[in-house]
């Protein structure tokens, strides 16, 4: 786990160097960073809107004594793009919106869900 970690600290900035320079070589510096700055101020909103949205509807789930299990995870993947948009670079704002957008949201929550199981059924989690 730690040398994915590594090999991801290592790597994400540098395709986000080349990104950016690729970009800024086709757009101009200007329209580059205009983009960087559009897409994070795009991405604080669409976070904050779907985020509240999650919250009201877990705390509805609690009110009603259900578990706001798919809440949670909705909260988790919302909180998790949020925080990448804000890493400036046009890859990590890709994975940002991937995590923001519902249908793609759900994507990557079934495969949490798939790889949570694996953990509980290993034992590696209780």
């Amino acid at each position: 786990m730690f040398r994915i970690l590594v090999l991801i600290l290592i790597l994400v900035p540098a395709i986000e160097i080349w990104g950016i320079v690729a970009v800024g070589r086709g757009l101009g510096w200007e329209l580059t960073i205009l983009l960087i700055i559009a897409t994070g101020l795009a991405g604080a909103w669409l976070a904050r809107k779907q985020g509240l949205q999650v919250f009201q509807l877990a705390q509805l789930q609690l009110n009603q004594g259900r578990l706001p299990g798919e809440a949670i995870l909705d909260g988790i993947c919302i909180f998790a793009g949020g925080l990448v948009l804000l890493t400036p670079g046009f890859f990590t704002d890709a994975m940002g919106f991937l995590l923001l957008i519902p249908y793609t949201r759900g994507i990557v929550k079934l495969w949490i869900k798939r790889w949570l199981r694996k953990m509980v059924e290993s034992g590696r989690i209780m």
